[in-house]
Parts: C-alpha cells; sequence; structure tokens
C-alpha cells in the first residue's frame, strides 16, 4: 500500500506543476520577449503583443489542464490499489506518460488561439 501511496503522490506532480506555473504565467508573465524564461514558440515570440497574449493564454490552459489532471489523476491510479509493486508502478508510468502527452497537447490550444487572433 506504501507503494502505491507513494506512485500516487508521484502522479501529482505534474498536475500541481502546471497549476502553479499557470498561475504563474496567468498572474505574472514575463514582461519581454526572451529566449529563456516563457512560452517561446515562433508564432508567440512575432511581436510584443503576441508575446503577451501567448503568456496569458498558456496560463489559463496550464490552470484550467492541470486542475483537470489533478482531479483524474487519483482516481485513475484506483484500480491498481492492492496490486503487486510491479502492476502498480506499471500503472504509474503510463499515467505519468499520459500526463506528459496531454502537458505537450497543452501547446495546440495556445497556437490556434495566436493563429487566430495574430
Amino acid at each position: 500500500m506504501g507503494f502505491w501511496i507513494s506512485m500516487v503522490c508521484v502522479n501529482l506532480i505534474m498536475p500541481l506543476l502546471m497549476i502553479v506555473f499557470g498561475a504563474v504565467f496567468l498572474h505574472r508573465p514575463p514582461g519581454k520577449i526572451n529566449g529563456f524564461y516563457g512560452y517561446r514558440t515562433a508564432r508567440s515570440m512575432g511581436s510584443q503583443e503576441a508575446w503577451d497574449f501567448a503568456q496569458v493564454y498558456f496560463g489559463k490552459v496550464w490552470l484550467r489542464t492541470g486542475a483537470a489532471m489533478l482531479v483524474l489523476s487519483v482516481p485513475a491510479m484506483l484500480p491498481c490499489m492492492g496490486e503487486s509493486h510491479g502492476k502498480v508502478g506499471l500503472w504509474g508510468v503510463i499515467l505519468c506518460m499520459v500526463e506528459c502527452v496531454v502537458m505537450i497537447l497543452s501547446i495546440l490550444p495556445v497556437e490556434r488561439a495566436l493563429k487566430r487572433r495574430f
């Protein structure tokens, strides 16, 4: 049971980070276009106006996506509760990979919004 709890905690890290960074980008977005910090794509770095829009929009997307993943992560781990360490570990890795894919796909709505607006 201890390993299952550990895997649940590990699988909550990504949604929590998305919520934190989403809030940061929403309320304190990077001011100037830079290559170090922020939502950096060719479209978002095209102008200062596009940059400012992308940072805030990306923050909203990550905040919502992170919250949804946070709510769904624990129930997603329930089917393997009480199973062997191998099954729990495999289930946890699969969930982590799904979370990574969702995180990467969160780029799509931001790019669509940038394309529509600029």
